[in-house]
């Protein structure tokens, strides 16, 4: 909860004025730091679902599969698997994926730790878990650190794409909206096909066009093909 508010008054009638907690103050100093210190680019493409979801409909979620690509992906770009950090490249020996969760009035980022080691099934569990306890507060200090990569999956809020910002110790981070209809070309004809749109950001002082590219491309494969 916020601190307790206090009020003032002026042209705009009665303002209510609140003190962030420390989550929100948290928060607002990565993002200045961020947008401060990270010059950052964007890429997006659009994945065909059709496949992960008639094959995985039942086994596990979309944010799940998003991690599970993610850290496969990883493997093959190891630039990306990593951060710029005072004038250095530090490159990661482990995969470990940050997934944005909202709470009541803010968010945390828990790890999934080498997620490129565990099962899509593992993947799931890990983050039903990491669901529960967040919503609780009852996350420990050591799981809100140590991610190399982030995804954030807007899929529940009804929006088709969204961008995000890197964390400082990361070289980038993964967005996604909601499934939708588009239309697509099947044996000459056009179809509509439920898709998703994913968008990668990168920190271009490590991740360049080429890198970032090849990235975001191994992920859209390994979701489309649900070769998880």
């Amino acid at each position: 909860m916020a601190d307790p508010a206090t009020t003032a008054l002026g042209a705009r009638g009665e303002t209510r004025i609140e003190q962030p907690n420390p989550r929100q103050r948290a928060i607002a100093r990565r993002a200045a730091e961020s947008r401060a210190t990270v010059p950052d680019v964007e890429l997006t493409t659009d994945v065909d679902m059709q496949a992960p979801l008639t094959m995985l409909a039942h086994q596990a979620s979309i944010t799940a599969m998003l991690v599970r690509s993610c850290a496969l992906a990883l493997r093959a770009v190891p630039r990306a698997n990593a951060a710029y950090r005072d004038g250095r490249f530090e490159l990661y020996s482990r995969i470990n994926i940050g997934v944005t969760i909202a709470t009541e009035d803010a968010y945390v980022i828990p790890t999934v730790f080498d997620a490129d080691r565990k099962s899509l099934a593992q993947c799931n569990a890990v983050l039903d878990d990491l669901l529960l306890r967040a919503r609780a507060g009852e996350l420990a200090p050591p799981e809100l650190s140590g991610a190399t990569f982030t995804v954030t999956d807007l899929g529940a809020h009804g929006i088709a794409a969204a961008s995000t910002m890197i964390t400082p110790s990361q070289a980038a981070a993964l967005t996604t909206g909601s499934i939708r209809e588009l239309p697509v070309v099947r044996d000459g004809a056009l179809l509509g096909t439920p898709a998703l749109t994913l968008t990668l950001t990168c920190d271009h002082r490590i991740l360049y066009w080429a890198q970032a590219a090849a990235l975001l491309r191994r992920i859209a494969e390994l979701l489309s093909g649900a070769a998880l």
